[in-house]
């Protein structure tokens, strides 16, 4: 394995003391019906729990979501006290690309030394969103109401472009789907075995318990402490059987249709960031060191969004001097099928290399803890694989890529 020093070397993720809910489809569960914020700042405290981290050996938080939640105005400090150890902190969002940043951040602090153990926790509810109303009373503009889901998905202001005002009924979204599609001009016989290879992979995961290493089964309680549901799995992905079911799907845009995209979701991931000797004290298996190398962004040309992921990797591997060859695994955070064909086009790179137990185009797609979700299922691949260089990646609101590359090293031996 090639020697990269890492953008924060004195910054480790303990192997472990990670993990989250299963993520349902959004209205398929009592997640619906609960306070986010409070739910993933006590599921927090459970997940430790489970593995044997307690969380007054924190010192600090970093916090992501992207739909506003009840008193979101306090961030961190309100969700530490919600789990019974007050800390500092602060919360960060950057669309889907939420889940990487907070990540980077909090290496950040444990570079800085101004803490030692930071928390990570990241949440969202896609259902019953809120709605902002925007008065403008001085710019001669009416008052805007902003549904935070149905209206950022269906508008991207850096092109001025609302999918409810097209004939076909698309969303801005979906319209960058079918955009970069033509551009590379995609054949949806090949993203349909993509989509249908992505479902087999999901499954496969599932079915061998592969998963139940890292997400959990949660009681959802109401403001009574009364339970009012439990969710114990990604609830609404759909099992297909045949590349012919996909085949014979109605495209929504070019290389668009139903089971070649994600769906919205709830629910929470958390790890930690911490020195060196903590992560050996913490971790189940001391021996795993975890550290990121290196992250990128890259924005392009607007509404191309499933283009930015490849262009932000190219990035990344000239900065680190790796190539997708020194890769032990390779993930990514994928909202359409498309995403994954046109990066295989733009790097020249394999997708049946990919994803190998699951993405957010099958489980679903929360936004904020989404690519926590994707780093530490990636993570765990590594793991089993004797260890080595991974590369991490995503979209963000409608043009942006980011991307991160970690290295996993087992001092019993490995890659």
């Amino acid at each position: 394995m090639k020697n990269v020093t890492a953008c924060y070397p004195n910054a480790f993720i303990p192997y472990g003391t990670w993990g989250g809910s299963w993520f349902p489809a959004w209205h398929t569960s009592a997640l619906a019906e609960v306070d986010i914020a409070r739910f993933a700042a006590e599921a927090m405290s459970f997940v430790l729990g489970k593995r044997n981290v307690s969380t007054d050996q924190l010192d600090y938080l970093v916090s992501g979501s992207t739909i506003p939640w009840l008193f979101k105005f306090w961030n961190s400090p309100y969700l530490s006290h919600s789990f019974g150890h007050r800390l500092p902190g602060f919360h960060l969002e950057q669309a889907c690309a939420t889940g990487l940043q907070v990540i980077a951040k909090a290496s950040a602090q444990v570079q800085s030394g101004s803490h030692n153990t930071v928390g990570v926790l990241t949440f969202d509810k896609t259902s019953n969103s809120p709605a902002g109303v925007f008065p403008n009373q001085g710019t001669y503009r009416r008052t805007e109401v902003i549904s935070d889901i149905w209206d950022n998905f269906g508008y991207d202001p850096s092109t001025g472009q609302s999918g409810f005002n097209q004939a076909t009924g698309e969303t801005s979204m979906i319209a960058c789907a079918g955009r970069a599609a033509r551009k590379y001009k995609l054949d949806y016989n090949e993203v349909a075995e993509l989509s249908f290879y992505r479902y087999q992979q999901y499954f496969e995961a599932k079915d061998s318990g592969v998963l139940d290493k890292i997400l959990f089964p949660m009681k959802i309680l109401d403001v009574r402490g009364q339970e009012i549901g439990v969710v114990d799995g990604d609830y609404g992905v759909r099992r297909y059987t045949s590349v012919d079911q996909f085949k014979a799907e109605r495209q929504l845009d070019t290389c668009v249709a139903a089971g070649g995209q994600t769906h919205a979701s709830d629910g929470m991931f958390t790890m930690l960031v911490t020195t060196k000797a903590k992560a050996r004290e913490l971790s189940p298996e001391p021996g795993i060191s975890i550290q990121l190398i290196a992250a990128n962004e890259y924005r392009t040309q607007a509404g191309f969004m499933p283009e930015a992921t490849g262009l932000t990797v190219q990035q990344l591997l000239k900065q680190t001097g790796l190539t997708m060859k020194d890769m032990v695994t390779v993930y990514d955070h994928n909202p359409f099928a498309v995403n994954d064909a046109v990066f295989s086009k733009v790097m020249d790179y394999d997708w049946h290399n990919m994803n190998n137990t699951g993405c957010p185009m099958i489980y679903g797609h929360p936004q904020g803890p989404t690519l926590v979700r994707v780093t530490v299922e990636a993570l765990e691949r590594a793991v089993s694989l004797g260890g080595g260089y991974v590369l991490i990646f995503g979209c963000a609101a409608g043009d942006v890529g980011i991307a991160a590359i970690f290295k996993v090293t087992d001092s019993k031996g490995g890659k």
